[in-house]
Order: C-alpha cells, then sequence, then structure tokens
C-alpha cells in the first residue's frame, strides 16, 4: 500500500477538472448555439494600433462569413481578449466562453508561451502574426497552424533583396526579445548564402520593447563601421526610432532596410517623416496582387474603415476564413476533423495564393517587399518599386524546421 502525497492529489484532481470542463464544452458545441472564435491581440498599450486592426479584418471576415451561411448553417460569433497573459486568457476562454478555435497573437513572446500550453486545451490555435520560427518549428503541436509570413521568410526575402545591393558590411538594429534576435539571425544566414563575404559586425544595437529615447542606439548605428543596416523594430518603437533617426541624418548615411517598415500602422502614422528610397518589408500590401480577390477586400475594407488595410488586418481577416472553410469543408466543428481539413489547405488570400504546408503548418505564400515612395495620391509612403519574393524560394524546408508533428 502506497500513499499519494497532498500536491500529487491535488495534480490528479486539477486534471481531472479540465478535463471534465472540456467533455462538457465539448458537448456544448454540438448544440445549437453560435461557434465561437476567441480571438488574442494586443489591444492595449502602445502596439494597440496592431490590435485594432486585426480586430477590423477579422470583423470584416465575420460579416462575410455570417452572410454566406456562417460554419455548417451555425452563426459565427468572436468573442475578443487582450492577449496580456495569453496561456490564461486562452484557457478562459476555452473553459468559461466555451470557444471552439483560439485565433490571434501579435508578440512572438506571447506565441512562444502559449503554443506549448495548446494541446490539453484541445482547441486549434490559428496563428495570424506572431513571426517567431519556433511556433512552427521545435514548439509546434498538432493543433498549431499559422496563416502569416514568419521571420525566418522575411528575413529571406530581404536579404534576397540586400545580396544585389553590393553592401559588404552589415549591423543591425531590432527589439531585444525572441522576434528581434531570431530576425538578425535568420538574415545573417540567408544573405551569406546568396553572397560571398559579406561581414557582420559585432556592433549592434538592441533596444529593450517599447524605448523612448533611442539616441545612443543610433549613435552606436553610426560608429559601428557598417555599410548597411538591417532594422527588425515594429510599431511604435520603428516610429519613434525613424523619427529620431531623421534628427540625426542616419538615412542619408546609410541604408535602412526595415523588416517591418511597410506596415500601415507605421506609414500612416510617420506620413511624410518616413524617409523615401528605404527597402521595406511587410507580411502583406494593399496594392498587390493585382486580383479580383485582393481588390474586392481592399474595396471593402476600405468602405467599412475609411483606410487601406495593414497586413495584420489581411492577416486576421483570412485567419478567420481559414477557420470557417475548413470547418465547413469538414462538416463539422471537432477538432480532430478540421485539423484534418486545414493540413494542406490551399487557399486564395488577399495577399495571394497560400498553402498551410502539412508537415509544420505554416502557409508558404509571397512576401512583399518595396522602396519608399512619395505620391501626391496619398499622405503616407507608397512602395515604388514593389518586388514580390515566391514563397518556396524564401522558406525553409520542412527538414530545417525542428518541427516533429
Amino acid at each position: 500500500m502506497y500513499h499519494l502525497s497532498r500536491r500529487t492529489v491535488l495534480q490528479q484532481l486539477s486534471w481531472a477538472t479540465m478535463g471534465f470542463l472540456l467533455a462538457c464544452n465539448s458537448n456544448t458545441s454540438k448544440s445549437d448555439r453560435p461557434v465561437r472564435v476567441g480571438a488574442m491581440y494586443l489591444l492595449t498599450g502602445g502596439f494597440a494600433t496592431y490590435g485594432e486592426f486585426a480586430r477590423d479584418g477579422i470583423n470584416l471576415a465575420l460579416a462575410e462569413i455570417n452572410q454566406a451561411g456562417g460554419i455548417n448553417g451555425k452563426s459565427l460569433e468572436v468573442i475578443f481578449e487582450d492577449e496580456s497573459e495569453p496561456v490564461q486568457k486562452a484557457r478562459r476562454l476555452v473553459l468559461q466562453e466555451k470557444v471552439d478555435f483560439l485565433l490571434g497573437i501579435d508578440s512572438s513572446g506571447n506565441g512562444e508561451a502559449l503554443v506549448p500550453t495548446i494541446p490539453e486545451l484541445e482547441r486549434i490555435l490559428m496563428v495570424t502574426h506572431a513571426a517567431s520560427p519556433k511556433v512552427t518549428g521545435e514548439l509546434c503541436n498538432r493543433f498549431v497552424f499559422r496563416c502569416s509570413i514568419n521571420s525566418p521568410q522575411n528575413s529571406a526575402a530581404g536579404a534576397e533583396i540586400a545580396a544585389t545591393e553590393g553592401y559588404q558590411k552589415w549591423t543591425t538594429i531590432g527589439p531585444d526579445y525572441a522576434f528581434g534576435r531570431q530576425s538578425w539571425e535568420f538574415f545573417q544566414k540567408a544573405l551569406q548564402e546568396r553572397k560571398e563575404g559579406v561581414k557582420f559586425l559585432t556592433k549592434t544595437a538592441f533596444p529593450k520593447l517599447g524605448t523612448q529615447d533611442y539616441n545612443s542606439f543610433i549613435t552606436t548605428l553610426q560608429n559601428s563601421g557598417a555599410e548597411a543596416i538591417w532594422c527588425s523594430l515594429w510599431g511604435n518603437d520603428l516610429i519613434n526610432f525613424i523619427r529620431q533617426a531623421n534628427s540625426f541624418g542616419l538615412f542619408q548615411q546609410f541604408p535602412v532596410f526595415m523588416e517591418l517598415g511597410a506596415a500601415m500602422e507605421v506609414l500612416t502614422a510617420l506620413g511624410e517623416q518616413m524617409p523615401v528610397g528605404q527597402w521595406v518589408g511587410t507580411r502583406y500590401w494593399w496594392q498587390t496582387p493585382d486580383t479580383e480577390v485582393n481588390r474586392n477586400f481592399v474595396s471593402r475594407f476600405r468602405q467599412k474603415y475609411q483606410t487601406y488595410p495593414s497586413y495584420n488586418a489581411q492577416n486576421a481577416y483570412v485567419g478567420l476564413k481559414l477557420l470557417a472553410q475548413a470547418a465547413n469543408l469538414a462538416g463539422t466543428i471537432e477538432t480532430k476533423a478540421v485539423i484534418q481539413a486545414l493540413a494542406g489547405l490551399e487557399y486564395e488570400a488577399p495577399m495571394g495564393k497560400l498553402v498551410l504546408r502539412p508537415s509544420d503548418h505554416q502557409a508558404i505564400a509571397n512576401v512583399t517587399w518595396g522602396k519608399t515612395a512619395a505620391s501626391a495620391d496619398y499622405n503616407f509612403r507608397i512602395l515604388e518599386p514593389i518586388v514580390v519574393l515566391e514563397g518556396d524560394s524564401i522558406t525553409r524546408s520542412s527538414t530545417e524546421t525542428d518541427c516533429k508533428l
């Protein structure tokens, strides 16, 4: 005979309660109530414009899905949460709000924290923004899909352009957390594969997320000995950096390749303060591709919100559409069946054709970069020229991702 410790008993009770609640939730999902999606984004703080654009994209998709008959004849509802404390929020959405699917995540750090806990909730998570390679790499699991471009894909696209520009000595500025460090790592690897003799300098700048004063970091870049700069700052951080770098004349001294410089959240905030002639990347640009799907999406978005869609709006829109299409194809919202419908699914999105690769559930899609240009038709910088990189050419093979489904 043996005795269980109090801690062991409590753990077993906790898991038993989790199993009971999930079973109850599964039964509830078969009732006549609407299908529910829990959406988690940055809806407060300095990066809230990203979450607000995502919410707009989701609400546009939601109206279209319900107008077309919903999911298997049932209407669709979306419950929004700020993604702070993502694990706790996801559990609440599943156990209390009884959502059938999870959608979202802006921050790579939040994505890396949440993804390993998803299997215990037995719900699909469709990631629409967080770009960490680990999400569909070493942390991957069968419940997690990503319909957006990840950091290695965007870095490889930037490296493809950088390799043609002739610069040999590079430094970087990026946020001091997973995304910024990974972006620099993948850019170096991708550029070395495409160009001989490039050097990556030790004088780099990694300000903390939410930094307000970039003066010392800009000075570091100017004194680095570099010929060009790789920049992975985004959102308010990128806006503040550009405004301060302008006063230092940084963009007259160096070409700055901005991985997410073509985000509408950044371009509309900066207006004429965004320097022209700089290479900038994005995960969707509303002017391309020139397809009926994209033109209709941009038109509907502008009509509803009086602005052009950002990549986060498009990504979130597509994420909800993919969940609905897969559930309709499966004829059920049961998780296992929808997973099977999503794996390998091809979809014609506003950004162009994408495929959810079965081996790691990462979207394979084209990536857009361009040079910032002034236009009398817009009160923000546009891209001219626009360069589209083929998804297959800038995506690591599934054997390189360390994903084991």
